[in-house]
């Protein structure tokens, strides 16, 4: 009993010291655990730590990169910024010395002037002074030698004019009554009067510009263009001037060539309905207008025709009728002139018995020569003359238009016809106007003596005549030479021409190369 309770003793104790041990040894293992992980706690922190540091200092790096960069940059700007600014500033420097030195010139020439200026006008006053004593003295010298004062001589002058003006106006009064008695008016009266009055006609003033509406103000600048490169391309393709003012939505159109100002009108129409605004698209829109115009030039003729009542008229003819429509003579429409010619003298003729066909087509045809004109040398009589024969028409007509200002006798009928029917479609009131044909024909000289030097190809007078463009062959002009045509060309314009002002002479030498991709 005694041993069993001893070994259940020493049991006890053993498996109280074994728990003892395992708990000592067991806490000391944890003791090591948990100082492990404080150990990689505490590296994995200073870890981090670097790392930050680190990356601060590689921002910090780039920041003060960045800053130099920025520095260097605005530093170059304003180097840049002074350098212009001194450059700027002794370019000014120079111009002021240069003008300088120009007033000082002036001012020279300007004195040396009025040295000059002061001796004619003191050798002029001698001069006029030597005049007055010479008339004095050859007055003195003619009343010695008639006998006469002054105030008898010139009574005696006066009187004998009077009676000569007294006898010539008594001549011409005899004259008068005599042709009054001679002649038939009553019969020509009562003819003349009833063609007039079954052949009557509004008469409307041609006038020299054209209105184009706008969809907006915005259309403008699109019509100017960057730096004005548009209306500059219009202008020069079409030969007008192109007005921009404040007038709302409205361009207008000025040129006294009526098919150009027609042209130019619908090349702004067509390019306003398109909206695309530019050089190229520009000329395309010309040349669509341009053909439109010479169709209904081709339409207008025809129209004319039928309209007269002649048969067999040349295809060409034709045509040279409807350019009619874009002349006017004294402000009067030419072919609506002919039209009412033709009509009058077909009315004369029916009166009189003659040929009325022929006389309704000498009318229409007789100023046939102003649809040349403009683009050949010779009066409108010659050049009508020469398309007639050229186009086979009939001697009567052709002497009509020859005769039918009187530069040559009319021997037919049909002749004086035309030249009556002419003289009553010219006198109606308000049919022409002289100061518009002045200045129209003014506008035509200059034309014609910018074209008649060689090298040049067209020419356009523009600004109411205060400018012309002259468009030079390139081949035949160069850049040395234009100075030179520039100059005889102004220099012919002052001896042949009177005009206000001054006239620009703007001379355009372009040369052009195309190809095209295939």
């Amino acid at each position: 009993m005694i041993t069993v309770g001893v070994a259940i003793v020493i049991a006890v104790v053993s498996a109280v010291v074994f728990g003892a041990l395992g708990f000592v040894i067991g806490g000391v293992y944890r003791k090591k655990v948990a100082e492990a992980k404080i150990g990689s706690a505490n590296e994995e922190a200073l870890r981090i730590v670097n790392q930050a540091v680190q990356a601060a200092e590689s921002k910090k790096k780039e920041a003060i990169l960045e800053a130099k960069d920025e520095i260097h940059k605005l530093r170059n700007e304003v180097d840049k910024e002074l350098r212009e600014r001194r450059a700027e500033v002794q370019r000014q420097e120079r111009r002021i010395v240069q003008k300088e030195e120009n007033l000082d010139k002036k001012t020279e020439n300007l004195e040396k002037k009025e040295e000059t200026l002061a001796e004619k006008i003191k050798l002029a006053d001698q001069k006029l002074e030597e005049v007055e004593m010479l008339k004095r003295s050859q007055l003195e010298m003619m009343e010695k030698i008639s006998g006469y004062s002054k105030e008898q001589a010139k009574a005696m002058l006066m009187q004998e004019l009077d009676d000569s003006l007294t006898h010539e106006k008594a001549l011409k009064i005899l004259d008068f009554e005599q042709r009054t008695r001679d002649e038939s008016d009553n019969i020509a009266r009562e003819i003349i009067t009833g063609a007039i009055q079954r052949c009557a006609a509004d008469h409307v003033t041609e006038a020299t510009v054209s209105v184009v509406a706008l969809p907006n103000d915005e259309m403008k600048g699109r019509i100017i263009g960057r730096e004005g490169r548009n209306i500059r391309t219009l202008e020069t393709i079409t030969g007008v001037d192109l007005i921009i003012d404040d007038t709302p939505e409205a361009i207008t159109v000025s040129s006294f060539d009526p098919v150009r100002r027609e042209i130019a009108r619908l090349t702004l129409e067509k390019l306003i309905q398109d909206g695309r605004v530019h050089p190229t698209r520009i000329e395309e829109m010309y040349e669509k207008a341009k053909r439109e115009v010479e169709q209904t030039i081709k339409q207008t003729g025809e129209r004319a025709v039928v309209d007269a009542g002649v048969n067999g008229v040349h295809p060409e003819l034709v045509k040279l009728l409807g350019k009619l429509k874009y002349r006017t003579s004294f402000g009067q429409n030419v072919l609506a002139h002919s039209l009412e010619v033709s009509y009058i003298a077909g009315l004369i003729a029916q009166e009189l018995g003659a040929d009325v066909k022929q006389a309704k087509r000498a009318g229409l045809l007789h100023d046939i020569g102003k649809a040349l004109d403009r683009e050949f040398e010779g009066t409108h009589i010659e050049l009508g003359v020469e398309a007639a024969k050229k186009y086979k028409e009939n001697d009567k007509i052709i002497h009509a238009i020859q005769a039918h200002h009187g530069e040559i006798e009319a021997k037919t009928i049909v002749a004086v016809l035309v030249q009556a029917a002419d003289a009553i479609s010219a006198a109606r009131p308000g049919a022409r106007r002289e100061n518009v044909q002045n200045y129209i024909k003014r506008l035509e000289k200059l034309e014609e003596i910018a074209t008649s030097f060689d090298g040049v190809e067209k020419s356009f007078a523009i600004q109411a005549g205060r400018e012309i463009r002259i468009m030079v062959n390139p081949d035949k002009v160069s850049d040395e030479k234009m100075v030179i045509v520039a100059r005889d060309i102004a220099k012919k314009i002052e001896d042949e021409l009177e005009y206000p002002g001054q006239i620009k002479v703007n001379i355009v030498r372009e040369n052009r190369v195309i190809d095209f991709a295939k």
